[in-house]
């Protein structure tokens, strides 16, 4: 039992510091760059495990309210990835086998890789064209050195806000209004 205590209050404060300064060391540049990529590939297909899968399909809502062709990988309405898609994936480790395997097929098909990762030297950034590296601990690191939180909280919560980072630079750079982007909304729920 840890002698560590907190309120929930506490942790918020602890939580929003540290992810926002997380959130500044990741490279502006390499954002735009993956910016870019999204607004010209003809469709966007999104591939992460657990948390990490959870924040890219919010990612993938939001580039399907803007009116991008955007698919989650391992829905059955998934079509096959070719040369003129992006594949926009999140693994803390850079390791995780189901993400690494379908972006050697997605490279086989020609189409482009992109990855938010904590590891640039990995696998899947290997197979990246565009890397955005988030300062943050992977799953298995349980030090506490890069992160107060539990396993990958961090880069988990870092990925929710790069795709919201995505979605809001290319909404305002597309000129539409908030109306405009209205009707994609689900509505049947």
């Amino acid at each position: 039992m840890s002698s560590r205590t907190a309120t929930a209050a506490q942790s918020l404060t602890a939580i929003t510091e540290e992810v926002g300064a997380c959130a500044q060391q990741v490279a502006g540049a390499d954002l735009s760059r993956l910016a870019q990529l999204l607004d010209r590939y003809e469709r966007v297909f999104v591939l992460g495990a657990g948390r990490s899968g959870l924040a890219l399909r919010m990612t993938a809502m939001r580039l399907m309210h803007l009116g991008l062709t955007v698919h989650v990988v391992g829905e059955v309405t998934t079509p096959a990835i070719g040369p003129q898609d992006i594949l926009l994936t999140a693994s803390g480790s850079g390791s995780t086998a189901a993400v690494v395997r379908a972006a050697e097929t997605a490279v086989a098909a020609g189409a482009e890789v992109a990855a938010i990762t904590t590891n640039p030297r990995s696998r899947l950034a290997e197979l990246a064209g565009t890397v955005v590296v988030v300062p943050a601990a992977e799953k298995l690191d349980r030090s506490g050195a890069a992160s107060s939180q539990y396993a990958g909280s961090l880069f988990e919560q870092t990925v929710m806000l790069i795709g919201d980072a995505l979605f809001h630079a290319l909404w305002l750079n597309s000129g539409a209004s908030g109306d405009d982007l209205w009707p994609r909304h689900a509505n049947l729920e």
